[in-house]
């Protein structure tokens, strides 16, 4: 379905993770963590661009383990940023899909 945020037109399903990636930039990433609770700073755009990458690269999205031992954040750290659910809050912040395994 089609949605507006940051101004934008942009396609997201019914849990509302933005289903093109090209669609994404820093402007909606910005909206999505209002949305969520957060305001981003570069530490949390650092953790964003690295799901971004490796979701490019590798065409799943990463887990909370993969972000930690490929992207070197700590889980602490991750949990501080995006608390409680933070593989899914990275990932629908970063405008990928969610986790397989994520509830």
């Amino acid at each position: 379905m089609l949605v507006t945020i940051a101004g934008r037109q942009v396609h997201v399903n019914d849990e509302g993770f933005l289903t093109e990636f090209d669609e994404w930039d820093e402007a909606i990433a910005a909206e999505l963590a209002a949305d969520i609770g957060l305001t981003l700073t570069p530490e949390h755009l650092e953790v964003v661009r690295f799901v971004r990458g490796d979701y490019r690269a590798h065409g799943t999205t990463p887990t909370l383990r993969r972000v930690t031992t490929a992207g070197g954040f700590a889980t602490k750290r991750l949990f501080e940023l995006f608390p409680k659910k933070p593989a899914k809050k990275m990932s629908y912040v970063a405008g990928v899909p969610k986790p397989i395994g994520c509830v």
